[in-house]
């Protein structure tokens, strides 16, 4: 695929765009096929017996397919979630999280993705997604 931002270009577009978003994320790596996206999570994203919520780990999801989306078409804000598919395999440890997320298919309205998330310290992951976004026509519209 044919990469439009840069990391830095994305995080700076988050911190213009998402500053709340810009805060929670990072970009830890993108070689164009695959993007890692970190998130340390605190006791605000826990849920009774001390593991991550699964709204914390769907957002991490959806702002990974966001960003991976937004790298391969340049920044387009109105570009939204419209399909997403989760399965919760593990428990995940508080802590860092981070996202694997490789898109499966960019056409010229939808992409679909697959994303994998880990807790710092396992290779298994906890969670599976598949997310299908839908990419706004070229009036931004």
């Amino acid at each position: 695929m044919n990469q439009k931002m840069s990391i830095k270009e994305l995080e700076n577009f988050l911190h213009k765009e998402f500053p709340q978003a810009a805060k929670t994320y990072r970009i830890k790596s993108f070689d164009g096929a695959i993007m890692i996206v970190q998130m340390n999570t605190e006791e605000k994203h826990l849920r009774p017996g001390r593991t991550v919520s699964g709204p914390t780990m769907f957002a991490l999801a959806d702002v990974s397919v966001y960003l991976i989306v937004l790298a391969n078409i340049g920044p387009k804000a109105l570009t939204v979630t419209t399909n997403c598919s989760i399965d919760f395999m593990r428990r995940p440890s508080p802590g860092l999280l981070y996202s694997e997320t490789k898109l499966l298919k960019l056409g010229r309205r939808l992409a679909v993705s697959e994303v994998l998330i880990f807790s710092e310290g396992t290779n298994q992951p906890v969670v599976r997604a598949n997310l299908t976004y839908s990419i706004p026509d070229q009036a931004g519209i």
